[in-house]
């Protein structure tokens, strides 16, 4: 199989990943989407739309046959791997269905099948029953893409706001022992060259918080600001990245604030995923940088409680789907100008 379509993994069927796909698929007109096929689901993908009350034909496809052809006419499923649609009540098969969907999508992007790669919502806990260990879907595709897990950076992309948390899910007791100078530089590097490889951004602007309340207030709250953000950003600067701060992060959101930066690079986790979603909460989304293939994912999770209602609001996997089209698009021109 050789095309440009964009692979989507299936997330957990108990979810309302499903049911947004097959919502995608129907406004990709509308939307002016780049071709897309999901890998496994294809019962859970019809079962979930007709519970939306989408009209839709989902077709499975052959290795030898091009999903792009078949995406104007029907949602393209590759295997015949298939498991039980229960919304709002993960099971083990469901499980079992979104790991294999997430490896064997993950497998044609590494192999170079694909575009690029978008990771519907899947459920930790669950995974976790069934063996896997890893904390997100971030780390397992660093482990895909044998690179250590600092180097493949977690961005999470809006309309309005780009941030980066450097730190991701530890408990926030753990964040200041694992804050380094060198992690500081290498992630902030990361970020850099995928904004311009990645978004077109020819010289990116990153502004970098603190980690303590004020910034620190001249050492006052905490000296993490001046014996490793400081310097961190020095060595950023004399590297020739426009890297500013440590900023407070109470003030870095503003909309005057977001006028001056291009990503904000946060200390942990909240700090970067409250703002995002506070402003862009049905269009944010997930981008995996450093990594050598595309991968977006909509900024939420299964949402259990909602899935099956119709209700689920598919504006942020339309925006992963969209914005792995658009970088995929910027990595194959460069390509083809090198």
């Amino acid at each position: 199989m050789k095309t440009p379509a964009l692979a989507l993994s299936l997330g957990d069927p108990a979810g309302i990943g499903p049911e947004l796909i097959a919502e995608a698929w129907v406004r990709r007109e509308r939307e002016a989407l780049p071709p897309f096929f999901v890998v496994g689901g294809a019962g859970v993908l019809a079962r979930a739309a007709g519970m939306r009350g989408l009209d839709i034909a989902v077709r499975t496809f052959r290795p030898a046959e091009q999903p792009a052809e078949i995406f104007a006419d029907a949602l393209p499923v590759f295997t015949k791997d298939d498991g039980p649609y229960t919304p709002g009540n993960p099971t083990t098969e469901g499980a079992n269905l979104a790991a294999y969907s997430l490896e064997h999508a993950t497998g044609l992007a590494m192999g170079q099948f694909v575009a690029g790669l978008v990771t519907a919502p899947v459920s930790k806990s669950a995974l976790a029953e069934i063996g896997y260990t890893y904390p997100g879907q971030t780390e397992f595709l660093a482990e895909a893409c044998r690179l250590r897990p600092e180097d493949a950076v977690m961005m999470l992309a809006g309309p309005q706001l780009r941030t980066v948390p450097l730190t991701v899910h530890v408990a926030l007791s753990a964040v200041p022992g694992m804050l380094t100078q060198e992690l500081i530089v290498r992630r902030a590097t990361i970020v850099a060259a995928a904004l311009r490889s990645d978004f077109g951004i020819e010289a990116p602007r990153l502004a970098i918080t603190g980690l303590n309340p004020h910034a620190g207030e001249s050492g006052r709250f905490g000296d993490e600001e001046a014996r490793i953000i400081a310097p961190a950003i020095a060595e950023l600067r004399a590297a020739g990245i426009d890297a500013t701060g440590p900023h407070p992060a109470d003030a870095l959101f503003t909309p005057r604030a977001r006028a001056g930066y291009d990503a904000a690079l946060c200390m942990y986790h909240d700090q970067a995923l409250v703002p995002l979603k506070a402003l862009d909460f049905d269009q944010g989304v997930n981008v995996t940088l450093g990594l050598p293939i595309v991968r977006t994912s909509p900024d939420h999770g299964t949402a259990f409680d909602i899935a099956g209602k119709g209700i689920a609001d598919p504006g942020a996997m339309i925006a992963a789907i969209r914005m792995a089209g658009e970088c995929a698009a910027r990595r194959a021109a460069k390509v083809r100008s090198s």
